[in-house]
């Protein structure tokens, strides 16, 4: 590896087989918790779900983050303690922003349970800076059509939250935060701008080179600060690219929660468990309990 190499950490994602589909893990990982302000990075599917099967994921909280979901195929029902009712559809975002504690579920909708139905989503977690951590809890859906498309022929780039490439996301950033879904056709390329402070890409499938480096599916690339570089494909391939401003104040994970500090862990943890956080109106009848020993980063069903 040389000062010029873009690429300095490759992460590869721990993966979850959780029956009807698959969960690649890249972030949280060992030696890299953060990218900017994403400190979660999950790849859902892509997965066929037959008829009658759904996905659920029962009730839980977060605290002192925002969750990002953003599907390539298939769609969720996401309910909050707020009273969100929301489905979310290839294209669209939803943004949760948890602050000092929100409680959500995310489930397949009746329509898909009817059919066979696609899987296949990316979910991030982005850490609040310390002023926003106990912020009072939020939610906003923006649909496909509301967020800004770059065609360039053979690249075609959404931008889900930040600005890049002259176009501005209408999501709400509480960092310095890029974050697209780049689509490249076969020959197609598209330049990596030093946009932010620290960047990665995620190749979710198909083919792709960063600087005629080839690139894994279903891995991170943590791209070297302040260098430009040019991302391509032969056969055609899709690639997210996430960053932001880093984060001076060290973040804590445990479980569902994320905190500047391991007492609001912990605050969170007895708070779920003695049934203080918010209900769901109209999905209050089940719940993920805590888990006992060391949990994972989060419980599915």
């Amino acid at each position: 590896m040389t000062l010029t190499d873009p690429i300095i950490q490759t992460i590869t994602p721990t993966t979850h087989d959780l029956g009807d589909f698959r969960v690649h893990r890249s972030l949280p990982a060992k030696g890299r918790t953060m990218v900017g302000p994403f400190i979660f990075f999950d790849q859902a599917g892509p997965a066929r779900i037959a008829p009658g099967q759904g996905v659920d994921v029962r009730p839980h909280p977060h605290i002192n983050l925002a969750t990002v979901t953003y599907m390539y195929e298939g769609s969720f029902l996401h309910r909050d303690s707020l009273g969100t009712e929301q489905l979310i559809e290839p294209g669209a975002v939803n943004l949760m922003t948890a602050g000092k504690g929100i409680v959500h579920s995310e489930r397949s909708p009746d329509e898909d349970r009817a059919k066979l139905s696609k899987l296949s989503a990316i979910q991030t977690w982005l850490a609040l800076p310390d002023r926003h951590e106990e912020m009072d809890p939020a939610f906003e859906h923006v649909s496909e059509g509301g967020l800004p498309i770059i065609d360039g022929g053979h690249a075609r780039a959404r931008v889900i939250m930040g600005s890049l490439w002259g176009q501005t996301s209408p999501v709400t950033t509480y960092a310095n935060t890029i974050y697209a879904d780049i689509q490249l056709s076969p020959g197609g390329s598209v330049p990596i701008d030093a946009d932010a402070e620290e960047r990665a890409i995620y190749v979710s499938g198909g083919d792709a080179a960063l600087d005629g480096v080839m690139l894994q599916p279903q891995t991170l690339y943590v791209l070297r600060p302040g260098i430009r570089a040019t991302l391509m494909s032969v056969d055609g391939g899709r690639v997210m690219l996430c960053g932001g401003e880093a984060f001076l104040t060290p973040r804590h994970v445990w479980w569902n929660f994320v905190s500047s500090t391991q007492e609001r862990l912990m605050q969170a943890r007895d708070d779920w468990e003695a049934m203080r956080f918010p209900l769901i109106p109209g999905d209050d009848q089940e719940f993920i309990p805590i888990p006992q020993g060391r949990p994972k980063t989060i419980s599915y069903p």
